[in-house]
């Protein structure tokens, strides 16, 4: 399904739109990050916060980190500090680069087995949940986007052959 320099590919590409998406967010007033804008998560602030809960949740359940507090609905106001979650959110990226240069092809071929944030355990293919972990990422990332270019700023390129090569 996919391989090990997929997950390395789609680690960098993550590192590299967070950094772009707090460099944008960087010239934003706090007021302006804080912005109740529409987004699921409300704020600009709120995305990202959520977004590095449920990366680091995922990178529990994937390879034993320990788990941030709290589950998805106060996963926005986990992180009230913008400079805190920015150093967080790349210490973090730098840690899932290190977890990607590692993994295996049998490991992504298994079923993976986890409990979710409901207390639930499910298991599915661990290949599908490592698309999931980046797919998600997107997903929020977009939403970042948006309410940056909102409020006038810009990430530059996001498009993955142009802020990844190999």
């Amino acid at each position: 399904m996919i391989t090990p320099r997929y997950v390395q590919t789609m680690a960098a590409y993550n590192s590299e739109m967070n950094r772009r998406t707090f460099a944008a967010g960087d010239m934003l007033e706090e007021a302006q990050r804080r912005a109740e804008d529409g987004a699921f998560f409300g704020s600009l602030h709120g995305t990202l916060s959520h977004l590095l809960w449920a990366d680091a949740i995922w990178m529990h359940r994937f390879a034993g980190w320990d788990a941030p507090a709290g589950g998805i609905p106060g996963s926005a106001a986990l992180h009230p500090d913008w400079d805190a979650m920015r150093e967080a959110r790349f210490a973090l990226d730098a840690r899932i680069e290190g977890w990607a240069a590692e993994v295996t092809q049998p490991w992504l071929d298994a079923d993976f087995t986890w409990t979710n944030s409901q207390g639930k355990v499910r298991t599915n293919h661990a290949a599908l949940l490592v698309m999931h972990l980046f797919n998600h990422g997107t997903h929020h990332r977009g939403q970042a986007h948006a309410l940056l270019t909102r409020h006038g700023a810009r990430t530059a390129d996001t498009d993955l052959p142009w802020v990844v090569s190999r």
